[in-house]
């Protein structure tokens, strides 16, 4: 299968990921769930690569969830690491590749290091737009939406935004995700068949794919398959077909 199977003229904007399976492809080789979670870096690439080459404009990752937190200490701290390293040595690429790298999430729970070189990301590669790559970190839907909705009440009681104005737009300001379009494409890898909490509000509606295939096993032919799977999709929006 190649990119002559696609049509150009209906290439979703926003696609997402959640990259699930990293666990589970490592205990097939007997190793700790870092190794999937490094392995894994390759189908982020991949992804990437992808991405540029059909001309989607915007690419999110389900990096870390705000539920991710609760594992074991070790695999948080590899974790944090490994993203730090991983956009430390990818900005000259993103760099050449015209990529904007956006973090969305409570980066306020990020260990220092890490924070400090995903925002050096950020700066460096902040006027950039042929993709906007944005990396769901420390991320939650429903915390997201707490947030919004705390913000919002705030502006109502210093008189900034009054109730009756109140609608999708000035959600949509105060979420994470503020810059972005809402989602056309989730994929979810690794077969299980559930959201985990992510971009509730922006997949509303998003046409969904689930594949079974483990993230580090995730390939150009899974990306192209989820695809031409959307391009076959009848997206109406709740209207009726004439």
């Amino acid at each position: 299968m190649d990119n002559d199977t696609i049509n150009p003229l209906l290439i979703p904007k926003h696609v997402a990921i959640i990259m699930d399976g990293n666990g589970r492809w490592a205990r097939k080789f007997n190793k700790e769930r870092f190794f999937g979670h490094n392995s894994g870096i390759n189908a982020v690439k991949e992804s990437i690569d992808i991405s540029l080459k059909l001309g989607i404009k915007q690419l999110t990752l389900y990096a870390f969830s705000n539920e991710n937190w609760n594992r074991p200490k070790k695999e948080v701290n590899s974790l944090m690491n490994l993203l730090a390293t991983s956009v430390e040595k990818e900005i000259p690429n993103l760099k050449k590749n015209k990529i904007k790298l956006e973090i969305i999430g409570d980066t306020s729970k990020l260990p220092e290091k890490t924070k400090v070189k995903l925002f050096e990301g950020v700066s460096e590669t902040s006027g950039n737009n042929k993709l906007i790559l944005s990396l769901a970190i420390s991320y939650g839907a429903r915390q997201e939406l707490i947030r919004a909705t705390k913000q919002i009440s705030t502006k109502v009681k210093k008189n900034i935004i009054s109730v009756e104005n109140i609608d999708e737009n000035i959600i949509n300001e105060h979420l994470y995700t503020r810059n972005l379009k809402n989602v056309d494409l989730l994929i979810r890898t690794g077969g299980e068949l559930r959201l985990s909490n992510f971009l509730l509000w922006q997949i509303s509606y998003a046409e969904l794919c689930f594949q079974n295939v483990l993230w580090p096993d995730f390939k150009k032919e899974h990306f192209l398959n989820a695809i031409i799977d959307y391009q076959a999709r009848n997206r109406r929006f709740g209207k009726i077909n004439k």
